[in-house]
Parts: C-alpha cells; structure tokens; sequence
C-alpha cells in the first residue's frame, strides 16, 4: 500500500510562491514480516535433526553431521568425536540414539521479512516434572534454505526461565541484543562478561555486568578450581580469543527483557612453574596431546550461552551455559613458547 505525503511550500512573509503547493510522493512499501515457519514445520525441523544426528554420531559421520549443525554447536561436536576416537575403542561408550520430546516442546517463532535470516528458539524438557530445560536454536543457511541446529544449552535453573512474549498469532518477536537500543547489556559487553568469570573469577566486569546465579557461579567456579590445580607446582591463565560464532539470538520476555541466546571461546593456559617439571596429559586429552608430556598446554574452548537481560539499567542473569574443549596444544605439538 503506498502513502501519499502533501507537502506545503512556504514563501516569504506575505507573498505565494508560484509553484503548486501539493506534491504527491509515493512512499516504497515497508516490509512485510512474516513467521520464519508455523509450528509444525518448527517441530518438524527438530525431530528431523534428531534423526540425521542420530545417524551421524553413530559412526561421527562430520559430513552429515554438517547437513543439520552448524556454528558453535557443530564446532562441539566435531571436538567429542575427536576425543572419542583419541580414546582406546575398549574405552569409547556405546552410541545410545536419542530424540526430543515434541510433545513437551515449546517453540517461539519470530517474524521476518525477506531480507531477514531466518531462525526459532524451542525449549525442550526432560527429566522427572520437566525439571531439567535445554533452550535450542536453529538457524535457516541462505545459501541452501536448509535448518540447522546452531546453539542446545541446558538451562541451570528452570525458575529462572523467562515466559517469552507472543503476539495474538501466538508468534514470538526478535530483538537486536546488539544495541544499546534494544537491551541495557548488549551481546559484547554479555560475551565479555562471560570471559572475565574466567579469566579473573568475575573481579572486573563479571559480577557488574550478571547478578549471581547458578551459571555464573559455575563460570567462576572453574576459574577458582582451574587456576589453583597445580598449587605451587604450575599456573593456569584464562584469555578471551577471537570470537568465532559473533552471532546472538534474542526474543522479546513478557516482562519487556531479552532472552539472550550468544556464543564465546576462551583458552586455557596450564604452565610449569619451574624448570625439569612437565605435565602428563589425561586421558581426555589423547586426541590432541597424544601421550607426550609438556611444559605447557594451550587449550581453546568454544561455548554458548544463555542469559536474561533487561532493557533498562540493571544486572543481566546467566541463566545457562555448555563449553566444550575444542583444540589443544603443547610443545610436541606447537612450536609456541
């Protein structure tokens, strides 16, 4: 539908002005947003990657594997294949095949418009009353119009679970959560937030940017427990890396928040503190450290996250988060002092 805007011409202070004082312009349509899919094809979409990943983890098929995951997801997955196959076959756990429960799935679809990539959140649960919820996101490739799962985060605390805000066709709205615009917090001071729990215990930003929670108590949980293994024997630093996966989804709460769904990678540096000590890899470890011992290790970790962030001032809340190793070095195998 096009608009017609008229436009009065003003001349000085008791004169007219000889051209015609209407002008007729024609507005370019704004763009229509339309659902990503409806709900069947959402559920659809689901239980068919269930299937496909089924098959490719049953024998790490990563050429399959690729047809359904992508992004920091994928980049996981690949990492639990490689450790698995670095382990004696003796020691490897049998593939069990699994599926999501449609029936207890909630789905909370967005509106795009053709410009627009396309995704959808779903909540899945599990567990004895639904006590334990994983927040999935799958993501449209333009490229092959193909859906593929890009984050699966078990949530800590099911409370803490926002309700997300439908409109009266039961769809969901998606926010930019990387404008100050749109949410308090957006999705780089979040991803850098996440890191400083790491790297300093949450000392710097962590605890000003989230409030504690169970997820932010883990994060730091690791730095304490990680950084003092080794007691005088050796150190551990954790450093942010380049963010691989920059990209964030984010939903519209009842409340007016965000529901923030984002990825980070960080590395671990584990090091000797004195000369003639070397650290022996874990079993764990095999696929990329072998057997041989090293001064140093270097670890890189890809992880998703999953916070609430309000819209106006406040303290974001990490609701959930899964990290896995996704490289490692040592001198054997890196030339890197």
């Amino acid at each position: 539908m096009s608009a017609v805007l008229t436009a009065t011409a003003c001349g000085p202070s008791g004169t007219t002005n000889d051209t015609p004082t209407r002008a007729d312009h024609a507005a370019s349509p704004s763009p229509t947003a339309q659902p990503a899919l409806t709900k069947k094809e959402a559920l659809a979409q689901i239980a068919h990657y269930s299937k496909i990943n089924n098959e490719a983890n049953a024998d790490h098929n990563r050429e399959l594997l690729d047809t359904i995951e992508d992004g920091p997801l994928y980049a996981m997955s690949v990492a639990d294949y490689k450790q698995d196959e670095g382990l004696p076959k003796a020691d490897r756990e049998k593939y069990r095949p699994w599926s999501y429960d449609l029936a207890s799935t909630d789905v909370y679809i967005p509106r795009f418009t053709a410009d627009q990539q396309r995704w959808f959140a779903a909540v899945t649960y599990s567990g004895k009353n639904d006590a334990s919820p994983r927040v999935l996101i799958m993501a449209e490739r333009p490229k092959n119009k193909r859906w593929e799962m890009v984050a699966a985060v078990d949530l800590d605390d099911k409370k803490q679970l926002p309700k997300i805000a439908l409109d009266a066709d039961g769809y969901a709205t998606a926010i930019d959560a990387t404008s100050t615009k749109n949410v308090a917090t957006p999705v780089d001071a979040l991803r850098a937030g996440v890191l400083d729990h790491f790297a300093t215990g949450g000392d710097l930003t962590g605890k000003k940017i989230f409030a504690t929670t169970k997820t932010s108590t883990r994060q730091i949980k690791v730095h304490n427990d990680t950084t003092r293994k080794f007691g005088n024997r050796g150190t551990t630093e954790f450093s942010s890396a380049a963010a691989d996966f920059p990209g964030s989804y984010a939903l519209k709460t009842a409340d007016g928040d965000a529901l923030v769904v984002f990825a980070h990678t960080h590395m671990q540096r584990d090091r000797v503190a004195h000369p003639g000590l070397e650290i022996v890899p874990e079993k764990d470890d095999r696929a990329w450290l072998m057997d041989k011992p090293s001064p140093f290790f270097t670890y890189t970790f890809s992880c998703s996250d999953v916070a609430t962030v309000p819209t106006t001032p406040g303290r974001s809340k990490l609701i959930g988060y899964t990290c896995r190793r996704t490289d490692a070095q040592g001198l054997s195998t890196s030339s890197a002092a």
